[in-house]
């Protein structure tokens, strides 16, 4: 019995698990929602769920307590990463964070330019043109993890600074773009939360539990502000405190992101995905898949992640703004700039906020899955052609010495 435990243990802390994890979640939601079973993948998610508070109360379907609730948890831990990479780790100084940052930029703008080209006659459709900016971290570092010590350290350093970098810049752009009618009360209550949030921090509290309940008053109001639920978990983060003065404890944000770090990869993004990925594949055709708004995000994914993370980065490093890093070369750049284009989670995401209306998933859904499986499938077939060269080239290089001596 112990072997099968530490067997299970060194599979679950597998760089890989969590990206295999969201495959398998993802094609139980489709399996389920193409057989005769399709009607109980539907009610489950339809099942409404009320919590109530004297006259308060959120009503919503399991859906949206899904998309609006439990992916707090994913960004409020995305908001630990991201201040934690700032401060003190790969984005704290310019010298280490230029080429992410580039290829980044680059990542976002140019898969929004391919989306609005193929939408730009429809209104509605320009709504999703944030769609393929994004990339799934999990998905991402789960399949550049199945080549295993093949890859250099410096590339998969590489590949996580540019998708923590794609989620910020979604943050952002869920925050800007995708805010609907406020409610300045409601609005109010949230901005006074996040001021005794910072006022704890600057007080020194090291304490989790009163940024946890005060942030649970904040993620209620802000909900109902009209502001996405999901970016209070963000501002929740960037106020943990990150140092503990004269301690040898871990600090707050270094405990909160290793103890949630397991729960949001084992269960908050396998559940999103269940929920989020379900296609009905009755009835559709080719020319569903290639209509404009699956074919936009499909080719925003696949072509206009590549062009721009790769493009970008090769154009500010003969400009000399950065370079790359040591043991890397640009075929493994290019082969990581495929594997941002698995939007997967991210993508899916912003799709349920560009499109609210139920009419336009199937079209999301398939633009999202077959863009984010092609990203995929290039992504490791590049980077093993890649790494299997690299290491016949040492091997060769090593050969020599040994005859001679």
């Amino acid at each position: 019995m112990p072997a099968v435990g530490q067997r299970i243990s060194a599979l679950l802390h597998h760089d890989a698990a969590g990206g295999v994890l969201l495959m398998l979640a993802a094609a139980a939601a489709l399996l389920l929602d193409n057989s005769p079973l399709d009607w109980l993948y539907d009610a489950i998610l339809a099942t409404q769920v009320v919590v109530q508070v004297g006259t308060q109360s959120i009503d919503k379907p399991l859906l949206l307590w899904i998309n609006d609730g439990l992916m707090v948890v994913f960004f409020f831990l995305i908001g630990l990463e991201i201040k934690r990479e700032l401060l003190e780790g790969r984005l704290s100084s310019w010298n280490h964070a230029a080429l992410p940052v580039v290829a980044a930029l680059g990542g976002m703008v140019v898969p929004a330019l391919i989306y609005i080209a193929f939408n730009a006659g429809d209104p509605t459709a320009l709504n999703g043109w944030a769609i393929p900016a994004a990339t799934d971290i999990a998905f991402a570092l789960g399949v550049l993890a199945l080549l295993g010590r093949r890859v250099p350290r410096a590339l998969k350093v590489f590949l996580l600074a540019l998708a923590i970098l794609d989620d910020l810049g979604a943050i952002i752009i869920i925050a800007v773009f995708y805010t609907a009618d406020l409610s300045l009360t409601s609005l109010a209550v949230g901005g006074v939360s996040a001021a005794v949030l910072i006022g704890l921090n600057l007080a020194g509290v090291r304490r989790i539990a009163p940024y946890v309940l005060v942030g649970l008053v904040m993620w209620v109001f802000v909900l109902k502000s009209g502001v996405h639920a999901t970016l209070a978990g963000v501002i929740i983060a960037l106020t943990i405190p990150l140092r503990v003065p004269y301690s040898s404890r871990p600090s707050p944000l270094h405990q909160l992101e290793r103890g949630l770090h397991p729960w949001v990869a084992f269960f908050v993004m396998p559940v999103f995905a269940f929920a989020n990925a379900g296609v009905a594949l009755g009835g559709l055709s080719m020319a569903d898949l290639l209509a404009p708004i699956p074919l936009g995000i499909a080719l925003g994914l696949f072509v206009g992640k590549q062009i721009g993370v790769f493009g970008f980065a090769w154009l500010a490093a003969r400009a000399g703004i950065c370079r790359l890093p040591e043991g890397v070369t640009w075929r493994q750049i290019y082969g990581a700039a495929l594997l941002a284009g698995i939007g997967f989670t991210m993508s899916l995401f912003i799709g349920t906020l560009a499109f609210p209306d139920p009419g336009h998933a199937t079209a999301v859904r398939l633009g999202v899955l077959s863009g984010s499986i092609l990203s995929a499938v290039a992504g490791y077939a590049v980077l093993r052609l890649s790494t299997e060269s690299a290491a016949s080239a040492r091997a060769a290089a090593r050969q020599p010495a040994k005859t001679a001596a």
